[in-house]
């Protein structure tokens, strides 16, 4: 990503990120062997290069310590500048400056280089798991093919109609992802004719699902979307809660790595909150084998 400035990136930032390029992390990080279990719109599948029963992996991590490290030091030089800029904020996390300040454009620079080292993070763990499957299971190297490779917690600069306008503004996606629709502006060309891949990742035991943007998403959501799978309500947590416990219970029966069935009443709540919010068209239905690598991740 364009836009990186290495000065922005304090030697804490770099000592805490030397150790863990290849590494998942905590939380929520995965690395999910899965199978593609129902596709819903063939001509996207087809361009994504999935089949039916084929057998893939998707990866969830970012730039580790060294984007939180980002983010901590440039948080503490943000707070400082806000009577600067005569900003008040209810929240001092929710510290900022004009884009085109000093601190601003230390702040894209730092975040664009923690980016970048979450990109190469991921190309990382990809280039292990496909070294796995080929032993184990004697597939060519080349044949595993990258589909995607998107970022969330990131701002990009991008063109959007305003008011009617085409407008450049910078799109500061927190816990979301983009979803640019057919033939927009960054999309590669292989996937313009059905937009860009869109990954929605389940929780532990339920179902994936790989869509693909679409033009409402473009004038809605300028062209957003979520970054996993939700509830429909709040309300809802306790019973979800429940699930989870069930979930680790049933994974903890199996012995090496498990393909759970999603329920109909999951796959429901996917399609109507698509339906509602008009930003996508699912392309395939994945069910999702969540394993364990001991060792991969080193720092974590």
């Amino acid at each position: 990503m364009p836009g990186a400035d290495p000065d922005a990136v304090s030697a804490k930032a770099r000592q805490r990120g030397v150790p863990q390029l290849g590494t998942l992390g905590a939380g929520n990080h995965f690395l999910e062997v899965q199978v593609a279990r129902e596709i819903v719109d063939p001509e996207a599948a087809k361009a994504f290069g999935i089949a039916e029963g084929q057998v893939c992996f998707m990866i969830h991590c970012g730039s580790r310590g060294l984007g939180h490290q980002v983010a901590t030091d440039h948080l503490r030089t943000l707070e400082g500048a806000l009577p600067k800029y005569g900003i008040r904020l209810p929240d001092r996390q929710l510290a900022c400056a004009p884009l085109d300040s000093p601190e601003g454009r230390a702040y894209y620079g730092g975040m664009v280089s923690a980016a970048n080292y979450a990109w190469a993070n991921r190309q990382v763990i990809m280039h292990e798991a496909r070294k796995v499957f080929a032993h184990l299971f004697g597939i060519d190297y080349d044949e595993m093919r990258l589909i995607y490779d998107v970022a969330h917690n990131v701002a990009k600069f991008e063109r959007h109609d305003v008011d009617g306008v085409s407008t450049e503004v910078c799109v500061h996606r927190k816990g979301a992802t983009r979803a640019f629709g057919p033939g927009a502006e960054g999309v590669p060309s292989e996937y313009a004719a059905v937009g860009q891949p869109v990954i929605i990742p389940g929780s532990m035991g339920t179902s994936s699902y790989l869509l693909h943007g679409t033009t409402g998403a473009m004038q809605k959501t300028w062209g957003s979307t979520c970054t996993a799978r939700g509830g429909c309500s709040a309300g809802r947590r306790q019973k979800k809660r429940s699930a989870e416990r069930n979930s680790v219970n049933a994974l903890r029966e199996r012995v090496s790595w498990c393909v759970p069935t999603a329920t109909l009443s999951s796959r429901r709540r996917l399609r109507q909150s698509t339906s509602r919010a008009g930003k996508w068209c699912v392309s395939c239905t994945k069910r999702a084998s969540r394993i364990s690598l001991p060792g991969w991740n080193r720092s974590g």
